[in-house]
């Protein structure tokens, strides 16, 4: 019932701040999928091309140690709009639906008077795929715009729907698509009059590394310089054509994010509109001679992260702050002015990134639930600071990296006698997290999807 009694005050309240809304500003929050934070040339990749997203740093405020806290796909989206850890909202697997009792950011921000709108990969109603129909009303969390489909990674070959269930084609590459379609929601009549918040969720650069014509071959497997701990001999992808292949879909993504900017900048929005981007979780393409995520490695957790807002967010600020994904709801409706729930244990950071404060957090926390059978580690619990990452699992400490003398995470000081101390103290520290937001070391599977 405790989506229904909330839902039950909108009306009134949405009424209320009729006036207040036209004050606030617009949200255009975009994310591509699997994306790791280090591949951006803002970020110190010189190797792969992201010429709007560096200039969209240089803009606003950029964030080097955001991380996804738990990095896998549905638990880090249902995170991302709930501002609730994934177990707190029984989301810490993929493939499980969101419940309608949950309440999300579009749900609080709709009450504000906002027009809302969701674009992309959803996945996060349940095991169906392929790549699915999410029919109109509760399920959709409070989204009033909606072209989507819940899960396919066939780029050149997958359809999405709107509001029946007919399946509409895809003409080509699915980004190209998803790029007309938020522009198509920039011209929305309660768009214009209303101020809005535009989630546009798109696939690549997620394996497989399908790109369109003219960005293939764009980077030469043969010349690529692998990260410091890449090893071949991954199970499952990491290989430099790989990498060659997710370098190409990232700059193809920059192209098409420059386009919908753009039309954001043509149209006069881009002076009140909060643009966040940001990725669900990274990919270890063969460092530490693994892949995936799912992973509390650096390239696995990490993700981009970048706030715009001219005149409002400090522009060219390179931030060490520990944003992760449970701040985002938090600092996004602090933009609003909409206040968040008790319920949300996360960081409003929409005041340190205006210069309003310079509190922030000094560490995130990580997790994981599940092991797969694509996924040589099973459940564990983390802690990322500035100088120690930490990860153990229920019976055993698993690794520590010295992230200040070993950002590549080369020597794990897990097993030396003279940390054992500093494991104790961060061993404390999780076990605390845990008991204040209720986690347990329940191990949860993946659902199958059919």
């Amino acid at each position: 019932m405790q989506r229904r009694e909330f839902l039950g005050t909108a009306a009134g309240a949405a009424a209320s701040v009729a006036g207040a809304a036209q004050n606030r500003p617009n949200i255009l929050v975009l994310m591509p999928d699997q994306w790791r934070g280090q591949d951006l040339g803002s970020m110190g990749n010189e190797q792969v091309k992201t010429p709007v997203l560096d200039r969209l740093a240089s803009q606003g405020t950029q964030f080097t140690n955001a991380v996804a806290n738990c990095p896998v796909c549905t638990p880090a989206r249902a995170c991302l709009l709930t501002g609730r850890y994934p177990h707190q909202v029984k989301m810490a697997v993929n493939d499980v639906p969101l419940g309608i009792q949950e309440v999300t950011i579009a749900e609080l921000l709709q009450r504000a008077g906002y027009y809302t709108g969701f674009i992309g990969k959803w996945h996060l109603h349940g095991g169906l795929r392929n790549p699915g129909f999410v029919p109109p009303g509760e399920r959709r969390q409070g989204f009033d715009f909606w072209a989507a489909n819940i899960c396919n990674h066939n780029y050149l070959k997958t359809w999405y729907f709107r509001d029946d269930d007919q399946p509409i084609p895809v003409p080509g590459y699915e980004v190209f698509t998803w790029t007309d379609l938020a522009i198509e929601f920039l011209g929305n009549a309660k768009a214009k009059e209303q101020p809005f918040y535009l989630n546009v969720w798109y696939g690549p650069p997620h394996d497989p590394y399908i790109v369109p014509k003219g960005y293939e071959g764009m980077y030469d497997a043969a010349n690529l310089k692998m990260r410091p701990n890449w090893k071949e001999g991954a199970k499952r992808g990491g290989t430099p054509k790989d990498i060659a292949g997710y370098y190409s879909a990232i700059t193809c993504l920059d192209d098409e994010i420059g386009r919908l900017l753009g039309k954001l900048e043509s149209m006069g929005l881009a002076d009140n509109t909060v643009v966040y981007f940001m990725s669900d979780h990274g990919d270890m393409l063969g460092s530490q001679q693994t892949f995936l995520k799912r992973k509390p490695w650096e390239e696995s957790a990490v993700v981009p992260s970048i706030f715009r807002w001219p005149g409002k967010i400090k522009a060219g600020r390179r931030s060490g702050a520990h944003l992760s994904h449970i701040d985002v709801v938090p600092t996004l409706l602090g933009f609003a002015g909409v206040k968040q729930l008790a319920s949300m244990p996360g960081t409003d950071l929409s005041g340190y990134l205006t210069g309003a404060t310079d509190k922030a957090p000094e560490e995130s926390h990580l997790m994981i639930y599940t092991s797969t059978e694509m996924e040589e580690h099973g459940p564990w619990r983390g802690i990322r600071n500035q100088k120690w990452k930490y990860a153990r699992h229920e019976d055993k400490p698993w690794v520590l990296y010295d992230l200040e003398r070993d950002p590549f995470e080369l020597k794990n000081l897990a097993g030396e006698p003279a940390h054992k101390a500093l494991m104790a103290e961060l061993d404390g520290r999780i076990a605390a997290q845990m008991a204040a937001m209720g986690d347990d070391w329940v191990q949860r599977f993946d659902r199958p999807f059919r």
